[in-house]
């Protein structure tokens, strides 16, 4: 099956009791056994649910794995897959990363004996410095939450294996329809379908796809004992919204495009990241591993005020000032004090998250009015 059809169609199955097309929501937490042990697959929701099974097929199809797992947020996906690690274990992590994985990685995890190392994974080469006998993941973002910076997937797989290391991408941004970090070399690939996998900022949700039989079976036993798994309601959502991802994220594409080229032309504008630009660091790894840019971009004000910032997300309307990204709407940020601002302020200017810098994700309404709705805003500037 091409992208399209998995989409609509991968791990679907009309439901055999009455021929529904859609899915159910099996909206129920147990299931009636004939005797001790003999059931028809399900036994109690947290462990299993139709409608979540239904959804994890359908995700590892679209990231071409073989084994998805759903969990009740990103967060709580990436909370299984550090308690694969034991105490004393390392892992080596971009140092461009969504605020909330940071903040599980040193509030939560290195308070257990994991050490956590933050660097910048722009040159592959860059991460056998850090790795020794304790070093057990490898965890990268790219395109990275909210510099855009891109990470070489497939040169960072040789590496991990090399050395036999657990390898990990975040690929929320990029979504399996621009990118698929397990035909590149990752071990397992983790979303917030909050994101552009639900599509419609209606649901909180993550998920992840691996491959390898064993490590399937560790994260669903993690899955289970430790209980992070989404309701019945959730998963029809998400199975609803995934229906159209390939044509949402055409035109999220489409319209990031424009709207970045918009970008550079504002005089008030500083710096536009977005991986489509010829210039942008890594570009020609972008344009290797993606099929295309996203909708995604980061800016910075001349001036580097906050105040001015301020301004900006204040007079936005198209763009809504809310948390979160992915949406059919298009919506802005100010990283440094919502998405970001668990990172000391040192650490998020070493990346170059600068106090300036606003966040946007472009939604798929008409692009016109979304270049208007900018200019308009950036012209509260004084």
């Amino acid at each position: 099956m091409k992208f399209g059809t998995k989409a609509i169609h991968a791990g679907i199955e009309p439901d055999p009791s009455t021929g529904a097309i859609m899915t159910p929501i099996f909206q129920t937490s147990t299931y009636v056994q004939k005797s001790p042990g003999d059931h028809k697959g399900f036994e109690y929701s947290r462990t299993h649910n139709p409608t979540r099974t239904a959804l994890q097929n359908n995700l590892a199809a679209l990231e071409n794995g073989k084994h998805g797992l759903c969990f009740s947020s990103g967060l709580g996906a990436i909370d299984a897959i550090i308690k694969l690690l034991h105490p004393g274990d390392e892992v080596i992590s971009t140092n461009d990363i969504y605020g909330g994985s940071y903040r599980i990685f040193t509030k939560v995890f290195e308070k257990y004996g994991i050490k956590f190392h933050f660097i910048s994974m722009e040159e592959p080469q860059n991460i056998e410095k850090y790795i020794n006998e304790k070093t057990k993941l490898i965890w990268a973002e790219t395109p990275t939450n909210p510099m855009m910076n891109i990470i070489d997937i497939e040169e960072i797989g040789k590496v991990a294996k090399k050395h036999k290391i657990l390898f990990g991408v975040d690929n929320t941004f990029a979504t399996p329809f621009l990118q698929n970090p397990l035909d590149l070399g990752a071990d397992l690939v983790m979303h917030s379908v909050t994101k552009y996998l639900g599509g419609h900022s209606d649901v909180v949700m993550g998920a992840l796809v691996v491959n390898d039989d064993q490590l399937a079976g560790q994260l669903a036993f993690i899955q289970n004992a430790c209980g992070a798994t989404p309701g019945p309601q959730d998963c029809f959502l998400v199975l609803r919204g995934i229906k159209t991802l390939h044509i949402r994220m055409e035109r999220h594409c489409q319209n990031g495009k424009a709207i970045a080229e918009f970008l550079k032309t504002q005089e008030k504008v500083d710096k536009v990241f977005w991986p489509g630009f010829e210039d942008h660091p890594n570009h020609d790894i972008a344009k290797k591993q993606m099929r295309d840019f996203g909708g995604m971009i980061s800016f910075t004000i001349k001036g580097n005020k906050i105040e001015d910032a301020t301004k900006v997300l204040e007079n936005l309307h198209y763009f809504s000032l809310a948390e979160s990204l992915g949406g059919v709407e298009s919506l802005c940020g100010h990283p440094a004090s919502m998405t970001h601002a668990s990172i000391p302020k040192e650490e998020r200017e070493k990346v170059g998250l600068v106090d300036s810098l606003i966040r946007l994700s472009v939604g798929i309404e008409d692009v016109e009015d979304l270049k208007s709705d900018l200019a308009a805003a950036l012209s509260k500037i004084k």
